[in-house]
């Protein structure tokens, strides 16, 4: 059984064991319900932090180190010290996992803020402690079905921005433009917003990335306007691996209404088949190269991962 608030690409299978989850809370293992940080922190306050989707697979977290490296990028971009080693952060994600005992089917929040304010105020020389650092591990497995029903998407007014605005390679918490394009696709009734750049070609999903297939090619947007996923990157190389044709190239709507097939990819559910697009019917849903690309991305994950033990 799905959540009932759970919709698209991010639903999930209840599983009952999450009522029970240990959180870290800058290193000390917290109760679901007791899990807290202060009304002064940082990431409540001005949404002031960056953050990480992980996801454990098969006694290993897939991806660590790109994860790791986004993390530290970020950070710094926002003049930020996370207070910690790479190693001693693993530790810790380590830690939480093994007190848990998960070992598959999870994914993480992993969250990072500047920390508590003295007073709520935008100015980093108003924070008095360090970083605020919080692991959230779940059991959260997709809903099989979504692979075979594929998922709507329905293109928004609101636009992914440039450097000059705020720079889209940035995981900050602050995603207010994203939560405004979420909702607009909610209210049409689609699973998942797709956005575009300031010149009307398509950039982006709202929490994912957008792919298509036109005459065997695999076409993706240019980085400029949109977060450098993990997942993203990842299915480029899986491309390149398997002889399939992949480039990052601006391309329109009408594009994308054409396309032979479309999918969008993340870090929680992989590859996911896309059937709509603003009412337009997408020719196959899971076609043949996108069946191609989410078997080799597995392979490529399985191979990626850093072992609990």
């Amino acid at each position: 059984m799905m959540e009932d608030d759970a919709h698209g690409v991010h639903d999930y299978l209840t599983d009952p064991r999450n009522a029970d989850i240990l959180i870290s809370v800058n290193g000390e293992l917290k109760k679901r319900d007791e899990a807290v940080v202060s009304v002064f922190d940082s990431g409540y306050i001005l949404g002031d932090g960056v953050w990480e989707g992980l996801r454990v697979m098969n006694g290993g977290i897939a991806f660590l180190p790109e994860h790791l490296k986004r993390l530290w990028a970020g950070a710094k971009t926002l003049d930020m010290d996370i207070g910690l080693t790479k190693e001693e952060l693993t530790a810790r994600l380590v830690d939480c996992l093994k007190a848990n005992g998960m070992e598959d089917g999870v994914h993480i929040r992993l969250m990072v803020t500047r920390g508590i304010k003295k007073t709520p105020y935008q100015g980093p020389r108003f924070t008095i402690t360090k970083p605020t650092i919080v692991i959230i591990p779940e059991y959260k497995t997709p809903v099989p079905e979504i692979v075979e029903t594929g998922v709507t998407l329905f293109t928004v007014h609101v636009r992914r921005t440039g450097p000059a605005e705020q720079d889209q390679k940035l995981n900050s918490h602050s995603k207010l433009n994203c939560i405004l394009a979420c909702i607009q696709a909610d209210k049409a009734g689609a699973d998942e917003a797709l956005m575009l750049d300031p010149l009307g070609f398509v950039a982006t999903c709202n929490s994912t990335h957008f792919f298509i297939v036109r005459d065997g090619e695999v076409w993706t947007s240019p980085p400029e306007y949109c977060l450098g996923g993990i997942t993203r990157g990842n299915i480029i190389k899986t491309c390149r691996e398997i002889g399939i044709p992949v480039f990052e190239k601006r391309f329109s709507l009408f594009d994308v209404y054409s396309a032979d097939e479309a999918f969008i990819t993340g870090t929680f559910a992989g590859v996911t088949p896309v059937r709509e697009v603003d009412g337009r019917s997408i020719d196959a849903i899971d076609g043949p190269i996108s069946r191609k690309i989410r078997e080799a991305y597995k392979a490529m994950q399985a191979r990626s991962l850093t072992p609990i033990a």
